[in-house]
C-alpha cells in the first residue's frame, strides 16, 4: 500500500481526481461533495448503497464492492428507520483492513427520496429509494391498468424531489394504446407518458434521455407490470428473474424481492423495487396540488376560502362535478389521498405525545416500585 507521506502533493491530487471521477460514475456530484466536507476525516471513505436487506448492506466505492454493517454508535443515535441507509444512499464508511468489508458511520443528506409509510399500523417512514434523478412509474396495458394507482404513485413521486415519468408497458397486446395514453395524460399534468413493449423491444429508445453517466433511474410499479423485463432489456442480459403473469388477472408474483442498484453498461444506474401491494402516502400534502392541479384551480374560485366542497354555496368544485367538467372518480381519489395525508400528520403529532406518556408511565411505575421496596 502506498502511504500519503511518500507522495508529493501533485501525486496526491491526481489520485484524488481519479477517485472523484470513479465516484462520479456512481452519481457523486458537488451536492454530495459539499455535504461530505463537514464529516470528512482520515480513515473515512464514501460509498453508495447498492443492496439492503434487514440492515445488511452491499455498497459500491472507488475500490469495488463491499459488504457493510452499521456502527454501534449509528444504531444508538438513530431512532427513526427513515434515517437508516437505503438503496441509493451515499454513506461514510471505515474500511476494515485486508477485508472487503466496511462499517457505516453516517448517511449523507439525500438529494431526493421516494418514501412511503411503513406497511401496517405503525406510523413510520420507509425510504424505498434515494438520490434518484428520474422516477419511472411503470403500468401494464392489460388488466393491471389503473388510473387511481397512477395518481397515488405520482403524488409520491412528485414528493420525492425526482422527475416522474410514466411508461405504459405491453403495448404489443393493447389495441387501444393511444386512448390509454390520453387517459393517463389527463390525470398526469406535466408528466411525460409513453407506451412501449419491453417484450417486443419496441419504444425502448426513450431511456436514452434519462440514462447516462451518474444518472439514476428508479422503477416503480405493481407486480407483473414488466419492470424486470425492461431492466433486462436495458442491461442487455438477464439479470432480473422474470415470472409469468396470470392471464386472468394480469397479476404477477413478486419477481423482485428486494431493492437493488444496478449499473448500466452505457452509464448510469437503475434501482429496481419489489411490486408493492400496500402503498401508503408519506411526505408533504403539497404534492397533491401538482397531481390534482385542476381541483386546486377550481377551489380558488369557490365563494368561501375554507370551502369543504360538500354542500357549501358557491362551490366551484361541486359545480364542475355536476356539469361533468370534473370526474367524480378523480375527485374521490383526491379526497382519499388528502384524507390519508391528514391522518398521517395527526399520527405524526400523536406519536411523540404517546411516547411522552409512555415515558412518564414508566417513571411512575419505577417510583411506585421503589417506595414499595423501601417498606
Amino acid at each position: 500500500m502506498i502511504h500519503a507521506g511518500t507522495l508529493c502533493k501533485a501525486e496526491i491530487a491526481k489520485i484524488k481526481l481519479v477517485i472523484y471521477l470513479l465516484l462520479q460514475d456512481l452519481g457523486w456530484d458537488p451536492f454530495f461533495e459539499k455535504n461530505y466536507e463537514p464529516i470528512r476525516q482520515p480513515g473515512l471513505s464514501v460509498m453508495r448503497i447498492a443492496w439492503e436487506n434487514r440492515e445488511k448492506y452491499t455498497a459500491y466505492g472507488e475500490l469495488g464492492e463491499y459488504d457493510c454493517s452499521l456502527s454501534g454508535r449509528f444504531r444508538y443515535e438513530k431512532e427513526n428507520k427513515g434515517d437508516f441507509p437505503a438503496v441509493g444512499d451515499w454513506v461514510a464508511v471505515s474500511i476494515l483492513p485486508d477485508e472487503k468489508k466496511a462499517v457505516i458511520s453516517a448517511v449523507l443528506p439525500r438529494k431526493s427520496a421516494f418514501c412511503r409509510k411503513v406497511a401496517g399500523k405503525v406510523t413510520g417512514e420507509q425510504v424505498v429509494a434515494s438520490n434518484i434523478d428520474t422516477v419511472v412509474i411503470v403500468m401494464g396495458l392489460d388488466l393491471n391498468f389503473n388510473l387511481r394507482r397512477a395518481e397515488r404513485y405520482l403524488t409520491m413521486a412528485w414528493d420525492s424531489g425526482a422527475l416522474p415519468v410514466i411508461l405504459l408497458n405491453k403495448a404489443d397486446i393493447c389495441p387501444e394504446t393511444e386512448t390509454r395514453i390520453s387517459e393517463v395524460e389527463a390525470v398526469a399534468p406535466g408528466v411525460e407518458v409513453k407506451a412501449l413493449s419491453a417484450f417486443a423491444n419496441v419504444g425502448m429508445d426513450i431511456f436514452g434521455q434519462y440514462t447516462g453517466k451518474g444518472k439514476t433511474l428508479a422503477f416503480l410499479g405493481s407486480s407483473g407490470v414488466g419492470k424486470s423485463t425492461i431492466i433486462n432489456s436495458l442491461l442487455g442480459r438477464e439479470h432480473m428473474k422474470v415470472n409469468e403473469v396470470s392471464g386472468a388477472g394480469s397479476r404477477g408474483r413478486h419477481t423482485t424481492t428486494y431493492r437493488e442498484l444496478i449499473p448500466l453498461p452505457g452509464g448510469g444506474m437503475v434501482i429496481d423495487t419489489p411490486g408493492m401491494r400496500e402503498l401508503q402516502v408519506w411526505g408533504d400534502e403539497e404534492a397533491l396540488e401538482l397531481v390534482f392541479d385542476e381541483i386546486g384551480e377550481l377551489a380558488v374560485k369557490c365563494r368561501f376560502r375554507d370551502c369543504a366542497h360538500e354542500s357549501d354555496p358557491g362551490c366551484a368544485v361541486r359545480e364542475a362535478l355536476e356539469s361533468g367538467a370534473l370526474s367524480q372518480k378523480r375527485f374521490e381519489s383526491y379526497l382519499k389521498l388528502k384524507k390519508e395525508f391528514v391522518y398521517l400528520s395527526k399520527r405524526a403529532v400523536m406519536k411523540p405525545n404517546a411516547l411522552e406518556r409512555s415515558k412518564w408511565k414508566e417513571i411512575r411505575k419505577r417510583a411506585k416500585d421503589f417506595k414499595k421496596n423501601e417498606k
